[in-house]
Parts: structure tokens; C-alpha cells; sequence
């Protein structure tokens, strides 16, 4: 148990652990801090980078790049859990974001807009890796276990608002901004903004998160934290089904890992190059508010479905309606529609089924996650799901100027075959592998 000085705390009425400070008071504020910096980097990024009038294959490839740190992340993350204390490089963190988002502000409006705003996204989201480390240290350090499953749909709640408003509602400022300033402009202002609003946080943070202990370094050094790490890669490795783990975890998302990197160029480029010419207004408001709040509510459903029900009732079914609605982009591109309510059910629909048909794959994530290794095995899913997000993302704007919008629709509807072709496979494999558990 964590020490606390006894003329510094309270008792939280919900368990036996003392607190400095009540856990609502930062865990939620926490997970938005988290979910935040994310949405900036791989979502923001694509908005900005399509008003700034970027080519759809350079800004599939460049912001492809920025699921770096998350692929990787697996590789340090041990050692930031091993050797800093959370709440300082959780702060630290955050204040560097914030000051990060600053200097993009700055470097929007000069020549060196493209490569000083791409090299300082990729800090953020460097920083944001080490931060979801940090982060998840303090919840399961600063919580008590009576709490930790108290809270664990205020932080899911919390992170799914950050997307929100990162999506969403930052573009939609900038949106409306726009038809009366300059984009680069805009978007400075929409910076400079999130640059207070995260610098606040961190020092928020400062305030309120626990103090832990500080981390034990004895008898621990770098090299036998790094050797336990690759000893765990190699066991993670050597796995009988690795081979299906692999291709499951690479094929299951390849073609919505395409078209999230051109939903918004496709909506706002102009419909002499295949797009639909919305202004930036209209698709924040369509993909980044309405799509976002689709894909919350089918990854709740989702989630609920499979606790109730398990996986292998559900995965092909999830995989179907993952999959399908993607069909409703190239219904779109063939008509060039500008009836709003039309556009945005469309993706209100395909958004509503990668949430839902996303629970199962973050499911099987945690399924073959199990045993001694749980945690390490997880992390290093994950860096794998962000490789197989990065890789095809970064060639789908090149696939798309080459084939024009409908026909990349076509290709993104026939990558999703080999997913559902391997999710038949381990349907028929969950009851023999895992039990009836799932």
C-alpha cells in the first residue's frame, strides 16, 4: 500500500485505501488528458493536413508515420514503468504536449508549416505513449482494487469524451473559423487554444494526482529490465497459434485501416476529384461529431453483447457489420451527394459498426492475451494492432490517386475479405483453445 502522510488525507467512503485527494477528482480529468492527445495526433492531423490542401498520398504516408511510438511502445514501456515515478512523468508529459501544441500554433502560419508541425506531432505522440504508460501505472498504483473496477467506466467514459471533442468538436471550431480566416490561421488559433487548455491540466494535475512512492531501483538496472522485456517478446513469439495471432491482428482491420486515412479528404475535396466538397464545417460536424458519438455507442453495445453473450457468438456477426457499411462510402462517391442528412447517416452507420465490430477484435486482443504475461502480451497486441493500422494507412492515398474515389472503395470493401475469412477460424477455435469462458 502506498504511504500517505495521515494529516494530509481523507478516507474515500467507497474503500479502505487512504487518499490525499478524492479519486474523482483526477481520474476522470486523467483519462481525458489521455484520450486527447491521441485524437490530436491521428485525427486532427488528417483534418489540418487535408484544409492545408495536402495530397491524399502525402497525407495518408505522414500521418501514418505518427503510429510510431504506439507500435514501439511495447519496447519502453517497461522501463518507464520500472524506473519514473507516474505522477511526474505523467506532468511532465502533459506540459510538454501542451508546449508541443504551442509551437504548432507558431509554425502553422510560416513556410515551415508542413515539416515543423510533422515533426512536432510526432513528439506529441511520443509523448502521449509514454503518457497511456504513466497513466495506466497510476490507476492501478494510486487505486485500490475496490476502485479500480469503480472507476473503470468513468476512465472508458472520460476517454471516449476526449476523442470527442479532440474529433469533433476542435474541428468544428476550426470549421467555422475558417470561413472567416485563413486556414493556417485557423488552425493556429485551435492550437493555441488546446495548448492553454492541456498546459492547465498538467499543472491541475501536479496539484491533484497521488504521490506514490518512488520506484525501487535496487538491484534493478536498464539492461536486466530490457532483457526481461525481450524475453517476454520471445515467448510471445514462439506461441503455437502465433502464426493466426498475427494475421488476425494484421488482416482483421486492413481495409478500415485505409479508409480512416481518406474519410476526410473524401468529404472535403471537391467533387471535380471524386470528393463530395463539403466545407470543413459540415464534415466536423458530420464525421467528427455525429460519426464519433456512432462509434461510442456501437463500441458500448459491442462490448456489453460480448460480456453477455461471448465472443464466438459474436465475432462473425461483428466482423459482417465492421465490414459492410464500408459499401456506403462507395454508394456515396457514385452519387456526390450534398444532402447532409444523407451523408451523415452513411457515416453514421459505417462508424456505428467500427465501433461495434471493433469490441471483438479488442476482445480476442485480451483472449490471447491470458496467462502469466497477461499485461506484456496485451501491450504487445496492441503495438501490433497500431503496426497494422500504420502500414496500409500510409499506402491507402496513394492507392486512392491511382484508382480515384469509387474504385478505392471497391479495393477497401475487398481487403476486408481476408478478416472475415480467419474470423470463421477462430470462431471454430475459441471453444477448443480458450474454454467456454469466451
Amino acid at each position: 500500500m502506498n504511504k500517505t502522510q495521515p494529516h494530509d488525507t481523507l478516507v474515500s467512503t467507497s474503500s479502505t485505501k487512504s487518499y490525499t485527494h478524492s479519486p474523482w477528482s483526477w481520474v476522470p480529468s486523467l483519462y481525458f488528458a489521455e484520450g486527447l492527445p491521441y485524437a490530436i495526433v491521428l485525427l486532427q492531423s488528417i483534418a489540418m493536413y487535408s484544409m492545408l490542401e495536402l495530397s491524399n498520398a502525402e497525407i495518408a504516408f505522414y500521418t501514418g508515420w505518427l503510429y510510431l511510438p504506439w507500435v514501439i511502445k511495447p519496447i519502453w514501456g517497461p522501463l518507464v514503468d520500472v524506473f519514473f515515478q507516474k505522477r511526474i512523468c505523467i506532468v511532465a508529459m502533459q506540459l510538454f504536449i501542451g508546449g508541443a501544441c504551442a509551437g504548432v500554433a507558431l509554425l502553422l502560419p510560416t513556410t515551415w508549416q508542413i515539416q515543423g508541425t510533422l515533426a512536432l506531432f510526432w513528439l506529441i505522440a511520443f509523448a502521449s505513449a509514454t503518457h497511456d504508460i504513466a497513466a495506466d501505472g497510476m490507476y492501478m498504483l494510486g487505486l485500490d482494487e475496490g476502485d479500480q473496477a469503480l472507476f473503470v467506466g468513468s476512465r472508458s467514459l472520460f476517454y471516449r469524451l476526449a476523442m470527442l471533442f479532440g474529433q469533433g468538436g476542435v474541428f468544428l471550431f476550426v470549421g467555422i473559423l475558417s470561413e472567416h480566416l485563413d486556414v493556417a490561421v485557423s488552425w493556429s488559433i485551435a492550437f493555441l487554444l488546446l495548448s492553454v487548455f492541456i498546459l492547465a491540466l498538467g499543472l491541475y494535475h501536479l496539484k491533484m494526482l497521488p504521490k506514490l512512492e518512488s520506484p525501487k531501483r535496487e538491484r534493478v538496472t536498464v539492461g536486466a529490465v530490457l532483457s526481461e522485456t525481450f524475453h517476454v517478446f520471445s515467448l510471445y513469439f514462439k506461441r503455437r497459434d502465433i502464426g493466426l495471432i498475427v494475421s488476425f491482428i494484421f488482416l482483421f482491420r486492413l481495409g478500415e485501416s485505409q479508409l480512416t486515412k481518406l474519410i476526410i479528404p473524401f468529404l472535403i475535396n471537391s467533387r471535380e476529384v471524386g470528393g463530395l466538397g463539403l466545407s470543413a464545417a459540415s464534415s466536423a460536424s458530420l464525421y467528427g461529431i455525429v460519426g464519433v458519438f456512432s462509434l461510442l455507442v456501437g463500441g458500448i453495445l459491442g462490448g456489453v453483447l460480448i460480456a453477455k453473450q461471448g465472443l464466438r457468438k459474436w465475432i462473425i456477426p461483428m466482423v459482417l457489420i465492421l465490414n459492410i457499411p464500408d459499401l456506403f462510402y462507395l454508394f456515396l462517391a457514385w452519387i456526390q451527394t450534398d444532402n447532409l442528412f444523407l451523408v451523415g447517416g452513411a457515416i453514421s452507420l459505417e462508424q456505428f459498426g467500427y465501433g461495434f465490430g471493433s469490441s471483438a477484435f479488442m476482445m480476442y486482443l485480451i483472449m490471447t492475451s491470458e496467462g502469466k504475461y497477461q499485461t506484456a502480451f496485451y501491450s504487445i497486441a496492441t503495438g501490433l494492432m497500431a503496426l497494422g493500422m500504420m502500414l496500409p494507412g500510409m499506402l491507402a492515398g496513394y492507392i486512392q490517386e491511382y484508382l480515384g474515389y469509387s474504385l478505392f472503395f471497391v479495393w477497401v470493401f475487398v481487403m476486408t475479405i481476408p478478416g472475415l475469412v480467419l474470423a470463421f477460424r477462430i470462431r471454430n477455435e475459441i471453444d477448443v483453445n480458450y474454454g467456454k469462458k469466451y
